[in-house]
């Protein structure tokens, strides 16, 4: 595989887990997160069940529709790949907007994800998500307390 390629498909994680949370996919994130640890303000949590899907199910408010009413926007995306032993490194900046029919659409959220990935059997997998909210806005109808 090319270091183009591997751009492309760790890239593609990257959107990948912004769509399954603002879906309501957790259980989706959780298997991206399958051989991970996911590093944030609590402890860090590894793994499916139990662990990313269940803390995101702790933490997230999901709505009648069953997302949490939010967009991800993952932007300034910086891929460093080693090709040769199969690892790659990301950083990049997170802005999390939401709106509901009594909550103005309004950035709720901003930071920074620094992620890691390994390449097993050809494929692209997270190893490790470190998650930085920098600033902070009205995270109420977002978060649990």
């Amino acid at each position: 595989m090319s270091a183009a390629a591997a751009i492309t498909a760790i890239t593609h994680l990257i959107a990948e887990y912004a769509e399954l949370v603002d879906t309501g996919d957790f259980a989706g994130v959780g298997e991206l997160f399958a051989d991970a640890v996911f590093i944030g303000t609590g402890a860090p949590v590894s793994g499916r069940h139990g662990g990313v899907e269940q803390m995101l199910r702790d933490s997230v408010i999901l709505y009648e529709d069953g997302t949490p009413r939010t967009q991800h926007v993952t932007t300034n995306i910086i891929v460093d790949v080693d090709e040769e032993a199969g690892t790659a490194a990301a950083r990049s900046y997170v802005s999390v907007l939401q709106a509901l029919p009594d909550f103005p659409l309004q950035p709720v959220a901003a930071g920074r994800y620094s992620d890691r990935f390994e390449r097993r059997d050809g494929r692209w997998r997270f190893t490790e998500r470190r998650v930085r909210i920098h600033l902070v806005g009205d995270v109420s109808r977002h978060l649990r307390a």
